[in-house]
């Protein structure tokens, strides 16, 4: 994938990379969703924020600190954008796995706005491949903690709940 050649990657994949660098594309899209979107926006929004708080959490504080992985060797990827990748382990990308914690919390609480994210979602995993920044299976772990922290997310509060109710039975 980084080696493949196409008349529109050059022109939209860079400026997706830059969208998508320290989150701001899922900040702009949260601003967005509470401000036009009513309760459902908001809701659809806080959520976004908090899965991909956790995700980035797993990703990138423990994931990454854990597997020491380079970055695809040089020679692979034919195009300037492999002289802009970062040091830090290759394994899993961060972008992608923000990108799907934030696009998969969103997404059931305001399906439409989930599907808006779902495609700058996937140009982000493209990117980061096509780039050279990551290797396939690295976009697929950070696809996979980002699934895993938007439902930890969105199942905590009947969690807290459930475990409340809980403990207000057996004190009274």
């Amino acid at each position: 994938m980084a080696a493949w050649d196409s008349d529109w990657a050059p022109q939209l994949l860079p400026p997706v990379e830059e969208a998508a660098e320290h989150t701001k594309l899922w900040w702009a899209a949260a601003v967005a969703m509470a401000a036009g979107g009513g309760w459902r926006g908001r809701k659809a929004a806080t959520a976004g924020i908090m899965s991909m708080a956790a995700a980035e959490l797993l990703s990138n504080g423990v994931a990454k600190q854990l597997v020491e992985r380079r970055r695809p060797p040089k020679e692979w990827v034919p195009h300037d954008d492999v002289e802009d990748r970062p040091d830090s382990s290759s394994f899993p990308s961060g972008h992608t796995t923000a990108a799907v914690a934030f696009t998969a919390a969103v997404a059931p609480s305001w399906p439409w706005a989930g599907a808006a994210c779902a495609v700058p979602t996937v140009l982000v995993a493209i990117e980061r491949v096509h780039s050279g920044a990551h290797y396939p299976s690295a976009g697929a772990a950070g696809a996979a903690i980002g699934l895993t922290a938007a439902a930890l997310v969105r199942a905590t509060p009947r969690l807290l709940i459930r475990h409340w109710a809980r403990t207000r039975s057996t004190s009274g």
